[in-house]
């Protein structure tokens, strides 16, 4: 199992701790041994569900309790993923989210099934090398986010999860043809004002949707209308030309990027205050946010931030949070998705599976 460093340390390298391991004896027979509790290797058995997907379950979950009982063994679990004890937490709702965490994580400890994973496809237009992040979410810690792109779209897919938002889906969505530009320094400061900025172009994507979607409908009734292949050329030309206007536009920014000042507004909760202070461009975006157990959930706008190759942040505009991501700096080997289509069907697949 690899593991984020504690909160909200995210340059620090992943943690790696054993799950199970597997003796191979003589005459192709195997020995199974579950790794997870204090108290050494124990008897487990695995199952091999279906192609990229099994599944291991432990024969002695007596093995992972502690003599001290679910006191004994939360304070041991919020020091090994935490790396602090309970009386360091004073946040009442902090105290509230890393419980239910536990819980959440600790009643499945005798069964997992595993699933496998690509890493994203790079193309050389994106914006900076896909791939998977640390990233702060508030009292939630530290959680594993794989960044796609996808024409003019970037996803954020959390890897890891939540009792708010589970793993599997899209935590931001990055647009890539609606750059911003930020204030200067001094009024970057004010809240109201970027606030006001990220409105702007909320409320000029919406528009710019329900005019392609007119545009659609006007072609569909044209095609029904009209024996020629194009009815009406115009609007199509006008519409892909824009359409490439405002790609060409991104792209010529994300090719020559000039380092800006940046800073957090006043009033936006962090919780890694060292983050960089320079940025290189930021775009429009939107966060998935939602109740305990993914109830009621909603986008919401935010303003992509990239800083270099290796971070980037993200301003929740509604919650006024900012979450800082790192780059994770392992070799996976064998990770690679055999094509394109292969890697957004996994991305179907483990969605459809946190809903």
């Amino acid at each position: 199992m690899y593991l984020p460093p504690h909160d909200p340390h995210v340059d620090d390298p992943m943690r790696f701790k054993p799950l199970f391991r597997i003796h191979l004896m003589e005459r192709k027979c195997a020995t199974v041994e579950c790794m997870y509790g204090h108290k050494g290797p124990h008897n487990g058995h695995i199952q091999i569900v279906k192609k990229d997907e099994f599944s291991t379950k432990c024969n002695q979950t007596d093995h992972h309790r502690m003599s001290g009982g679910r006191q004994e063994e939360f304070r041991t679990w919020l020091r090994e993923e935490w790396g602090r004890t309970l009386e360091d937490i004073f946040h009442e709702h902090m105290q509230e989210l890393i419980l239910m965490k536990f819980i959440y994580t600790s009643q499945y400890d005798n069964c997992l099934t595993y699933r496998r994973i690509y890493l994203p496809p790079s193309s050389p237009d994106d914006l900076i090398r896909p791939g998977l992040f640390k990233g702060t979410y508030g009292s939630h810690g530290l959680e594993i986010v794989m960044l796609s792109f996808h024409g003019k779209k970037a996803k954020g897919t959390k890897i890891t999860g939540d009792p708010n938002i589970p793993a599997g889906q899209q935590t931001v969505e990055i647009d890539l043809a609606h750059p911003l530009q930020l204030p200067d320094i001094e009024n970057l400061h004010d809240f109201s004002e970027l606030s006001r900025i990220v409105l702007e172009v909320q409320e000029q994507v919406r528009r710019e949707e329900q005019e392609q979607e007119q545009r659609q409908e006007e072609e569909e009734h044209s095609q029904q209308a009209a024996s020629q292949p194009s009815a009406n050329p115009l609007g199509g030309d006008g519409a892909e030309g824009e359409e490439t206007a405002a790609g060409a536009e991104g792209t010529t920014q994300n090719k020559a990027p000039a380092s800006q000042p940046f800073v957090l507004p006043m009033g936006v909760i962090s919780r890694n205050e060292d983050y960089p202070r320079t940025c290189r461009i930021c775009f429009y975006g939107t966060g998935l946010i939602a109740g305990h157990g993914f109830t009621s959930p909603e986008r919401t706008p935010g303003v992509f931030v990239l800083f270099d190759d290796d971070r980037f942040g993200f301003i929740w505009l509604e919650l006024k949070s900012f979450s800082l991501y790192s780059r994770i700096k392992v070799s996976f080997q064998n990770a690679e998705a055999p094509s394109r289509e292969a890697f957004d069907e996994m991305l179907k697949n483990i969605q459809s599976l946190a809903t």
